[in-house]
């Protein structure tokens, strides 16, 4: 943890150092306990889903931060912060995708599936309680995959983070003609559970949606 707070706002950045590369590379090596929790990704990724809840449950942690290849001018530039496409870190999700963890040797990637795993293993009010909560757990999290995700991220992309010639003003017109219904279903369960998804109660359901 210390090791993320001191170098996570360089990671993250599109002007990191050149040698915050050799720095994340030292730190999979040196820096990261065996038999411990490690989650890489950095904070501008799904990976701050999965630190979120991982803090919510006191768990002690690494975090490696591992940003996006497409961040980068040149990903196989000399010195590059550690990313998605780089060697190092394929050999920890071959997919080259953040967020992944390894936990005491196991690995498991999609932030989705990682808080339920993390919930479900640690338990407390925070994991479903029954078999059938754990339903309600999976079935918000696939439903904000793909009720809603898609549709935010072309609000976000299309109004503001892609530059004025690659926004497609269509797909913004869609997500806002379809997320109204998916919207109004969130909201009736919200007034339903007390201002959660499930259980009257904040839950790794609420965290992935």
């Amino acid at each position: 943890l210390a090791l993320a707070d001191a170098r996570r706002s360089a990671y993250c950045r599109r002007d990191a150092p050149a040698s915050a590369g050799r720095v994340l590379r030292s730190a999979l090596s040196r820096w990261i306990p065996p038999m411990s929790l490690t989650i890489y990704g950095c904070y501008r990724s799904r990976a701050s889903r999965n630190i979120w809840l991982a803090n919510e449950l006191g768990l002690a942690f690494t975090h490696v931060p591992v940003i996006q290849a497409y961040r980068l001018p040149d990903p196989n530039a000399p010195g590059v912060p550690l990313h998605t496409r780089s060697a190092d870190f394929l050999k920890i999700n071959p997919n080259g995708h953040i967020p992944s963890i390894d936990d005491n040797g196991f690995k498991l990637h999609e932030s989705l599936a990682i808080n339920l795993y993390l919930a479900r293993k640690h338990g407390g009010p925070l994991a479903p309680k029954d078999a059938q909560e754990e339903g309600l757990a999976v079935m918000w999290s696939l439903w904000a995959a793909t009720e809603c995700e898609t549709h935010a991220l072309n609000l976000q992309f299309h109004l503001a983070a892609y530059p004025p010639e690659k926004r497609k003003p269509e797909l913004v017109e869609a997500a806002l003609a379809a997320l109204p219904g998916p919207f109004g279903v969130l909201e009736k369960t919200l007034a339903e559970n007390g201002g959660y998804v499930m259980g009257n109660r904040f839950t790794v359901a609420d965290i992935n949606v």
